[in-house]
């Protein structure tokens, strides 16, 4: 059992929401989870470089695993990545946790002559930017030129190698199609809170099921993790349940109703005492197939709000879950 946080923050004083994000998974540490998951938010008050704050985070942990949730490598040059990767890789003792996915960045449009100004009309935004990923992080080729040159020497696969790196590298898929492509490369599925309505369906769980039943056929040791957002409420102030409430009602329009191009379907987050939430999970079809769970923190909320649901979350909701802190 993991949880995932966009780490918030003011962009007038950015220094306290990092620090915040640090400590949020010290604590999620100390009380036993199995992982610790980090989003990406380009041009936004959230962290827009969670693999340096996932180093930062390899030297105030020793055990809980560190991922993406997800990198959009639309933003990334997968060389300089896998370069990146393996450096926190290596400095977390083969903790980190990966998680990528691919397409054009978002608001593309608005930020190409920035992030491509040469290169926009032709950059590869396909599987294949995952590939080469997966690739440079095994260790095969990155150069074709290995040797001495003068007092310098040169690799001609990324340095440093971290050995067993590319074993977890995972994606997150939010159509069937994504989750045969990652289950055919025998990458890891990251299931999140928003799928593709595909076949005319709106049922949320069905469609999950679908993919990562689809995904297992093709990949049956692969791991599969479910992604929503999950607020218990045990230990939670009344201040507390009507902020949480009033959080849930104003995302809950969009849920069940087709959003955009995409027709992209939004998980409803569950709020409510462990035992109300275990209950729905397990009635939930997606999450009967899952090994593994990354619930999402809600973002916007105060340090003290994030301890009460990661200490309600381990100490009640996990238990009925049938998880065990890691010692």
């Amino acid at each position: 059992m993991g949880f995932l946080t966009i780490g918030s923050f003011d962009p007038a004083d950015p220094g306290p929401g990092h620090e915040t994000t640090l400590r949020v998974v010290e604590l999620g540490e100390r009380l036993g989870f199995d992982s610790a998951w980090l989003r990406h938010r380009h041009l936004q008050p959230g962290i827009s470089s969670p693999v340096a704050v996932l180093a930062a985070l390899t030297q105030r942990t020793s055990r809980i695993h560190l991922g993406t949730a997800v990198t959009p490598l639309g933003w990334e040059n997968p060389l300089r990545l896998a370069e990146d990767l393996a450096t926190v890789d290596v400095l977390a003792r083969g903790r980190l946790e990966p998680g990528v996915s691919v397409g054009p960045p978002m608001q593309f449009e608005h930020v190409k002559a920035s992030l491509y100004p040469d290169t926009a009309d032709v950059e590869d935004f396909s599987y294949e930017r995952v590939l080469r990923l997966h690739r440079f992080l095994r260790g095969d080729e990155a150069s074709d030129f290995a040797g001495t040159q003068g007092i310098e020497v040169f690799s001609d696969r990324v340095e440093p190698h971290s050995p067993g790196l590319a074993d977890r590298l995972w994606y997150g898929g939010a159509s069937l199609r994504s989750a045969q492509w990652a289950g055919a490369q025998g990458l890891h599925l990251l299931a999140s809170s928003v799928v593709r309505a595909e076949d005319g369906s709106t049922d949320f769980a069905a469609i999950q099921a679908s993919h990562l039943r689809a995904f297992r056929d093709l990949h049956p040791t692969g791991r599969t993790s479910q992604g929503l957002v999950v607020i218990p409420t045990d230990s939670a102030t009344p201040a507390q349940v009507e902020k949480y409430r009033a959080y849930v009602e104003h995302r809950s329009a969009r849920v069940g109703v087709p959003q955009g191009p995409g027709r992209l379907l939004f998980a409803q987050d569950l709020l409510g005492r462990s035992d109300e939430i275990a209950d729905r999970l397990w009635a939930d079809a997606g999450f009967q197939l899952v090994e593994e769970v990354v619930f999402a923190l809600p973002f916007g909320f105060e340090h003290e709000d994030y301890v009460q649901i990661l200490t309600d979350t381990a100490a009640h909701l996990g238990p009925r879950l049938g998880w065990a802190p890691a010692s």
